[in-house]
């Protein structure tokens, strides 16, 4: 199996992948794959995205994207693991991160197939706010369909382990998906910027205050206010 042709597995025969993951299948291989393909997919997203401010910043954005996602499931993969054991879960570690990793191989394939779209607002829109938020927009919306994916997998890798605390690690889930949202947000905020202010000259990573959600806010309210 190619690499990168991986994701294009899980989006069409995902209940055979995850059955693999459970029945533990080439498990290392396609952990292999997933972070090859996410790798890529992110990185030509995150050029697209500094590509707004300079050659400099794209090649800055390509490269922490990426690690922007694969920090997150560092940090974030022990606690839904060992939560999950503690309450009846049979998974290894390494079946619960290749079912996270299907999760953000989604997500960055839909950033992915959405830069042309992002490319085309960066040609034919000056304004940097707007271009901001858009990204936002687009994160969200790969976020959500990649948790869509990963609620599907955790199904079915689960759905042999029987009742014991079954109730106990859907509550777990959807907690740690708003845990990991928060997480990944702080730490996009911690090693941005990715696009860069126009106004401002090229930095790899802006002096640490302030959060997310209020730069958020700001753009929206700048973009209406103008």
């Amino acid at each position: 199996m190619s690499n990168l042709m991986i994701v294009e597995t899980i989006l069409r025969d995902r209940g055979r992948f995850f059955a693999e993951i459970r029945e533990g299948r080439s498990i290392s291989g396609k952990i292999h794959a997933m972070l090859l393909s996410c790798f890529v997919f992110l990185a030509a997203y995150g050029f697209v995205m500094g590509a707004s401010h300079s050659i400099p910043q794209a090649l800055s954005a390509m490269l922490k994207l990426p690690i922007l996602f694969l920090l997150t499931l560092a940090i974030c993969a022990p606690s839904l693991h060992f939560f999950n054991i503690l309450f009846g879960s049979k998974q290894t570690i390494l079946q619960t991160i290749a079912l996270i990793l299907t999760a953000i191989s989604t997500s960055s394939v839909l950033l992915f197939s959405l830069a042309p779209i992002t490319l085309f607002f960066l040609l034919t829109n000056s304004s940097y706010q707007f271009y901001k938020l858009l990204n936002v927009v687009f994160f969200l919306i790969a976020g959500l369909l990649g948790a869509v994916f990963l609620r599907q997998g955790m199904h079915v890798v689960t759905e042999l382990e029987g009742d014991e605390g079954i109730q106990t690690r859907r509550m777990i889930f959807y907690l740690w998906v708003l845990v990991y949202g928060f997480v990944g947000s702080q730490m996009a905020w911690t090693i941005s910027p990715f696009m860069g202010n126009p106004n401002d000259s090229f930095m790899l990573m802006k002096p640490l205050g302030g959060n997310v959600y209020a730069d958020i806010f700001k753009a929206l309210q700048e973009l209406l206010e103008s």
